[in-house]
Formats: C-alpha cells, sequence, structure tokens
C-alpha cells in the first residue's frame, strides 16, 4: 500500500483519523519508511505489526518508553536527488521517531550538521510546508539553489516546550550546495516546521506541576503551600517520554506561570541517570544531582510531588505507586506513596472530593443533585427556600457556603448552607443600571482558597473584585490588558492563580486566561490579572466555560459562520485530547468539575442536562437555570 493510499483512506475514516492522530495502531505516515521503507524491508524491523487476531487498542502506558507504539522513521537521500526533492524529503525525516534526527542530519552538509538545532521552535502549520526552488545564479553562488517554504502557521512550541496559538503566513528558505555529486542542505532555519496531523503524531500535551506563589498573601495561613499548579507542555510522546517529562520539569516553570509558581527543586538540579521506566510494580526512582542532596525530608518530599503528578500525567494509563528520589549513587533521599501525594498535595484534576452538582430550579430555589440520586433537592439554608430569587450561584469547594447573586443582577449575596441560617443583606451591590441580562454582576466563583471573586459588569467599565473568605470589603482586582473591552463572565482555577474570562470587545466574546499575581503586603495586598491570552481563538462567540481539570477548560462557543459547538480547550490554547463530545441543542451555561470522571452539566433547550462519562446526555430536569459544581 502506497502513502497516498494511505493518506486517502485515513481521510476518509473518522476514527482511523482519530487514531492516528494519537499516534495509535493506524499512523499518518506521509512519505515515511514506515510504508516507503518497509516495502521489502519488512524484516528489517522499521515496524512491528501482529501476524493477525482482532484489532484493538495499543497500551498507551509508556512502561517501556513507547517502544509498545509503532514507530515511524526516515528514508536516507536518494543518489542523484534533485534540491527540491532533497528538502522534501528531510522534512519528511524531521516527521520520524528518531531521538536525534539521525536520517534527517544525513540531508544536511557537514558544515550545517553540527549548528543546526531542531529544538529551538517548533512551527505547526495547517498543512505540510510547500516548497518552491529559487535558482542563485550569482557569482558568489554559482552552484547553490534556494528553496522557498511557505505555509499557514496555526501555532509555535519554543525551546522549554510551551505552545502559543499563533496564526500566521509562514516563510522560510532552505540553501542547498552539492557536496561531491550531491545537494545537501548548507542553510536552514532552526527548529522543526510541521503540518498540524503531524505534530498531533508526535507531540503530546503534559501538565508539568509547580507550586503556586502567593507572595503578599504567603504569610496567610490558608494560602497554603501544597497548592499544585499544572503547566501545559507539548513533549515527543516515544521518544523517552518518562524521561522526557522529569526533564521537563527541571528546567522550571513556562515563561507565563514563572511568576506565580515555585519549584521546589535547588536550581541547577539535573537528572543523574537518563533513561526512566516504572518498575513493575509501577514504582519510580529518580536519580538526581548533586544539587539535591542536601534538601530536608519536607523539602524532598515537595520535589517527589512535583515528579508524581508530572509523570503520572504523561504515563496517565498505569497509576503510579510510589516516586523514590536518590543521590547519584543510587542512596534514597525520600520516597513518596500514591496515598500520600494524594492525601498531602492539591494537584486539581488528579485529587479532592468529587461534590454534588448544583442548579437553581423553577422554583428559584438551588437544588443539589448527586450521581446516585434520582432527583435533586432544595439546599440546606435560605437559598432552598426560593424566598430568594437568583440570576446565579456558586458554592464554596467545601460545600459549606453558597454565593447568588439576585434576578435582578444587582445584588450579591452570601449564606451558609446549614438549616436555620437567615439570608443577611446584600455582600456587594452593582454599580451599573442594570437593563439587561448581559449587565450587573457576574455568576461568582470561588477558588481553592475559600475566597469570592465577581465582576460588576458596565457598558463602559468592567470591575473584577475579589472578597477574602466570602466576606468583608470588595478588593478591586487591576486587569490591565483588559482595555475598553468588557468583562462578560469569569471562572476561577482551584488554584487561585489562573482565571477565565469572557471578554466582550464589540459584539465578539472571547474567552482569556489571566495570570492572578499578588503584590503590595500581607496587610494591604494588591491583586491584578496580567497577561490575558486567548484560550479558544477560532471560536469568535463563546458563551460559556468551566474548568475540567487542572489544564482543561470546556468550552461553549461558535466559528465565524459556523454552528454552536462544545469541545475540551487547553490553557495553553491547543484543542484537548480528550473526548469529543456529543451535540446538545441551545447551551446558555455549562459545568465541569476538575475532577475529570464527573459528568457535565449544561443548561440547554431540553432543560438541565447531564453527561456522564462514555454516554449521552440525559435530561435532569425541564426547567432550571445556572449549573455549577463547586468552585
Amino acid at each position: 500500500m502506497g502513502a497516498e493510499h494511505e493518506d486517502e483512506r485515513t481521510a476518509r475514516s473518522p476514527r482511523l483519523r482519530r487514531l492516528a492522530s494519537k499516534g495509535g495502531p493506524v499512523a499518518r505516515t506521509g512519505r515515511h519508511a514506515v510504508l516507503l521503507g518497509c516495502a521489502g524491508a519488512l524484516l528489517a524491523g522499521c515496524a512491528s505489526m501482529p501476524d493477525g487476531g482482532d484489532v484493538t487498542a495499543v497500551d498507551p502506558s509508556p512502561r517501556a518508553d513507547g517502544d509498545s507504539q509503532v514507530r515511524v522513521y526516515g528514508v536516507p537521500p536518494q543518489d542523484g536527488a534533485q534540491p527540491t526533492n532533497i528538502v522534501r524529503s528531510f522534512l519528511d525525516a524531521t516527521t520520524s521517531d528518531e531521538a536525534d534526527f539521525r536520517t534527517a542530519r544525513m540531508y544536511l552538509a557537514k558544515s550545517a550538521r553540527q549548528t543546526w538545532r531542531p529544538f529551538l521552535v517548533t512551527n505547526v502549520l495547517q498543512e505540510r510546508p510547500k516548497s518552491e526552488p529559487q535558482a542563485q545564479p550569482n557569482r558568489e553562488d554559482a552552484d547553490g539553489y534556494t528553496v522557498a517554504l511557505s505555509g499557514s502557521q496555526v501555532a509555535m512550541v519554543d525551546a522549554n516546550h510551551a505552545y502559543t496559538p499563533e496564526e500566521k503566513p509562514y516563510r522560510a528558505t532552505i540553501h542547498l550546495i552539492k557536496e561531491g555529486d550531491q545537494w545537501r542542505i548548507d542553510r536552514l532555519p532552526d527548529g522543526l516546521v510541521l503540518g498540524q496531523s503531524d505534530f498531533q503524531r508526535i507531540y503530546r500535551s503534559v501538565n508539568k506541576y509547580y507550586f503556586a506563589s502567593y507572595k503578599s498573601e504567603s504569610d496567610d495561613p490558608k494560602a497554603g503551600k501544597n497548592v499544585l499548579v499544572a503547566d501545559p507542555v507539548y513533549l515527543r510522546q516515544r521518544i523517552k517520554p518518562i524521561t522526557s517529562s522529569v526533564e521537563a520539569l527541571l528546567t522550571g516553570p513556562t515563561d507565563w506561570l514563572d511568576r506565580v509558581t515555585t519549584s521546589a527543586f535547588p536550581p541547577g538540579t539535573r537528572l543523574a541517570a537518563r533513561d526512566l521506566t516504572l518498575d513493575d510494580s509501577n514504582a519510580l526512582q529518580v536519580k538526581l544531582s548533586k544539587q539535591a542532596v542536601n534538601t530536608d525530608t519536607a523539602q524532598c518530599k515537595r520535589m517527589a510531588a512535583q515528579l508524581f503528578f508530572t509523570v503520572q500525567d504523561m504515563t496517565r494509563a498505569s497509576k503510579i505507586s510510589e516516586v523514590e528520589l536518590q543521590d547519584p549513587s543510587g542512596n534514597s533521599l525520600c520516597a513518596l506513596t500514591q496515598d500520600q501525594a494524594e492525601r498531602d498535595f492539591a494537584a486539581p484534576g488528579h485529587t479532592g472530593t468529587a461534590g454534588k452538582e448544583y442548579f437553581i430550579d423553577a422554583e428559584h430555589r438551588v437544588v443539589a443533585m448527586s450521581d446516585a440520586a434520582g432527583e435533586p433537592a432544595p439546599v440546606r439554608g435560605p437559598f432552598g427556600t426560593g424566598k430568594t430569587p437568583l440570576r446565579s450561584v456558586a458554592i464554596s469547594r467545601a460545600e459549606t457556603t453558597a454565593a447568588g447573586v439576585s434576578a435582578d443582577g444587582r445584588y450579591l449575596y452570601v449564606s451558609g448552607l446549614e438549616d436555620g441560617v437567615e439570608r443577611s443583606g446584600p455582600l456587594l451591590t452593582s454599580a451599573s443600571t442594570v437593563k439587561s441580562a448581559n449587565e450587573g454582576l457576574t455568576a461568582p466563583s470561588w477558588d481553592g482558597l475559600g475566597d469570592l471573586w465577581i465582576a460588576d459588569r458596565d457598558a463602559h467599565h468592567s470591575r473584577l473584585l475579589r472578597m477574602r473568605e466570602g466576606k468583608g470589603d470588595p478588593e478591586e482586582v487591576a486587569v490591565p490588558g483588559l482595555g475598553q473591552r468588557r468583562i462578560k463572565a469569569i471562572k476561577v482555577a482551584a488554584d487561585g492563580i489562573r482565571i477565565a474570562i469572557l471578554v466582550e470587545d464589540k459584539g465578539r466574546t472571547t474567552l482569556q486566561l489571566g495570570r492572578v499575581e499578588r503584590d503590595g503586603t500581607s496587610v494591604h495586598p494588591t491583586l491584578s490579572v496580567q497577561e490575558l491570552r486567548p484560550i479558544a481563538p477560532q471560536l469568535e462567540d463563546v458563551v460559556a466555560a468551566s474548568w475540567a481539570g487542572g489544564s482543561r477548560l470546556v468550552v461553549v462557543g461558535r466559528e465565524a459562520g459556523g454552528v454552536q459547538q462544545m469541545q475540551f480547550m487547553e490553557t495553553d490554547g491547543s484543542a484537548s485530547d480528550a473526548q469529543t463530545l456529543p451535540g446538545v441543542n441551545g447551551v446558555k451555561a455549562v459545568a465541569a468539575s476538575e475532577d475529570e470522571t464527573r459528568p457535565l452539566i449544561a443548561d440547554a433547550t431540553e432543560g438541565i442536562v447531564r453527561l456522564p462519562p462514555d454516554s449521552n446526555w440525559k435530561t435532569v430536569a425541564k426547567d432550571g437555570t445556572a449549573p455549577v459544581y463547586p468552585g
């Protein structure tokens, strides 16, 4: 079977295309040696395939560092190949599963083999770059040849593996000379240039974990020191995945999170042994360089926690039983079991109580439901009576307190979820003139520190506010990147470090992610949201969003001229590899738990609907609004 036949078959079949993008049993091959090189060369071991039996899913566990996956390898240069063919085959070879790009370097002139830096940047294009030859008739380069590359860029991955959406035309040139009688590349851009399908096959989004730094509020007892923040990066998924994830962790946070997170690893810490695998009991031993030797037990455990959750994210199919840190000689520094990691350290999406689901029913009551309960039941306290009509509600993560915005959008009330409690007066009154459902106070949101966040919407000015522990005077939080745009909705992450904001600008609503920075003093902290960046840049009308894991949100919106869709997005703006969501009509609000095993809930045309894992949407109540999980 030829490459063109394989590509055509993959394009026709959504199932094959999905497996191809995830590096599964059917891998997109282009002109790679997994097919072309295997013609007459299968005995050379370019790919290992079963003789027969049923089609089954490939085990994604990287126990053997990805060796269970079908590998793709490049083809060496052909004698007498012309410049455009050399460039095309070189680009094919850069999409191979070789750790050192050994075959790709065969296409380079001797002068370029040592200077080319393939990992400096990865440019991701919609499709593979197109090449056009350009003759070079000048005297200084009489035998040279230049090939121009072009395409439509959608993203880039930097040297620290951080992904950034970046839509723009791509232009680059590759220059060739003759070495002997063979054309070879002597000048080329550093980095890689890949089509989206190749990028999705080769790379995988992995969360590194660092500790939240609350700076001016770090002396506050409630601002715990063991809160881990997910920092997503893209790593090659079949090249020593465990080792690469640990090495990426040791380099420190990506630039966007660097100001608000810290690492327990001493500066300069590196791996002392660079071939990490899980043993038969799913335990991991990691030898670290001398910088990590003199840490105390508490710091060592924090280092182990970062390692545990980072590697667990890479080895999602296998539960890690224990992480042991060792000195360069193999002596144990400390060990952290799975139970200890999940008990002593908070990593959203990995740990924590599942929580109930809540919404406002047709009788204006806040009701709660669990997976086991057949019918929703009113919550305890004043919000469960229906005497205070509400537009929106938020339940604290401890599920002890509720915050609700009045039906007219003007007032914020906070009350305990217990019997005998009377509703007190409003904690906050909107400063804007409320004329529609898109004005006044947004739905409130609780972070994992117990603080309450809300925005006061105004046609000309939006204010983001925080109330410590859900009481006291509201503190205004500066959002310098907002400009003249208006906040439409907010959702703060459990760590209190990141906040998702729906931003309205000239009729277009986009989803932005901001970084919460804390300055000032512990008595008078000054908060600001810095470096807003788009989460779903392809959507121009975002209706709702909710945190759905450590670095994942579920987003409802539509593309220009398209229909409404619901999808998972990563916080770096890349599309998630999570399951495709079945459609549901007319979604106005959506809620997800940071425990990824819990169902989605939404306010849709059919009423309040719920999507259990591996199932379809089911109607919970025909009438209701404002579905939420705690948070």
